[in-house]
């Protein structure tokens, strides 16, 4: 795994990053952002891993309806 942060702005000597693989870290970053809003995905009360798998897959759907 190869960390993808850009540096500040500010700092006196700039590191090099790869700017697409950013890019592409932030749009999964936000992909997961709704669903960790849904407080029963991110508490995790499904007792078993197939609960948990059905209660992501609805609140997913939900999100491709646009249903709140």
């Amino acid at each position: 795994m190869k960390p993808v942060i850009p540096p500040r702005k500010n700092r006196a000597r700039q590191r090099p990053y790869d700017e697409r693989l950013y890019k592409l870290r932030h749009l999964v970053e936000n992909a997961f952002l709704p669903l960790k809003r849904w407080r029963d995905i991110a508490t995790r009360y499904a007792k078993n891993s197939a609960s948990f798998l059905a209660a992501i897959q609805i609140r997913c759907i939900a999100l491709w309806l646009k249903v709140s």
